[in-house]
């Protein structure tokens, strides 16, 4: 009898700790991921917050007010993860800071675009149109890409993300190209034939690229891609699955919708 007690409670005492490991397993461990973001608007980000969250995945957004911080934080492991730079300024800030970041995923575009108010298609360009563009060397030179992009001129190969004018080597039509402060073209939109007006610009102007352009960036085209924004985390946890579900969820058909409804196809998805 005693023997018997014995086994019997060796027995409850194997069984308790196999028992009490199922249930931990059963319940999925809460994870948690911060995310940095520039500014106060994160309606998007709010929406795929709430899809994480039914995973078990809690998202903290964490707002910057400048776009120096973000990258720094990333590296010092304040943060998991951050989305607010194009691929452009991302390899830049990565090379000038020598910092060990990679991106994990494409978010959205900023599409430049020509306008008119005169022409309503690229093939009415005449000889020697006058051409607006940026004066600053960043979106003037991503301008001149675009003017190449649409057919309308050659640039000089190799010349990098910043051409200017004097690396325009085809001019078939002869068009003038007249450099102005980027505020200043959509009120100079008549006194030219076409413009090239940057996306927040173009939106403080209440244009809509998507609608109101005679020709758009392609989020497709290589022209496009170093201005394509990105999620970027540490290489080191490149790999971890909650943040690919981060990347997964943010490239989601639904999300799709929710990137049109709040920002009015002023921006694309990338993805």
């Amino acid at each position: 009898m005693k023997k018997l007690l014995i086994l019997a409670i060796v027995a409850i005492l194997i069984i308790a700790p196999l028992a009490g490991c199922s249930a931990t397993t059963g319940n999925r461990e809460k994870i948690n991921i911060k995310l940095g973001v520039n500014g106060a608007e994160h309606q998007v980000w709010d929406y795929v917050q709430k899809k994480l969250a039914e995973e078990n995945i809690e998202l903290e957004i964490i707002s910057f007010s400048d776009y120096v911080r973000p990258n720094l934080a990333l590296a010092e492991g304040e943060i998991d993860a951050n989305a607010f730079q194009t691929i452009a300024y991302f390899d830049q800030f990565k090379a000038d800071h020598n910092l060990d970041l990679v991106s994990i995923g494409n978010t959205i575009l900023a599409p430049m675009a020509i306008y008119s108010e005169k022409l309503k298609s690229l093939d009415e360009v005449k000889e020697g149109d006058k051409v607006a563009l940026p004066n600053d060397a960043t979106n003037g030179g991503r301008g001149l890409i675009l003017l190449q992009s649409a057919g309308l001129i050659t640039l000089k190969e190799g010349v990098g993300l910043i051409p200017t004018i004097k690396d325009v080597v085809e001019n078939p039509k002869n068009l003038e190209l007249i450099e102005l402060a980027a505020t200043q073209i959509p009120r100079s939109l008549a006194d030219v034939d076409i413009a090239i007006i940057n996306n927040g610009v173009a939106i403080e102007a209440d244009f809509s690229p998507t609608e109101d352009s005679i020709f758009i960036e392609d989020a497709s085209s290589e022209d496009a891609k170093p201005y394509i924004n990105i999620i970027a985390v540490k290489s080191k946890d490149k790999d971890k699955e909650a943040l690919k579900r981060l990347v997964e969820i943010y490239q989601e058909e639904a999300t799709k919708e929710v990137i049109d409804e709040v920002y009015k196809g002023n921006v694309v998805p990338a993805f």
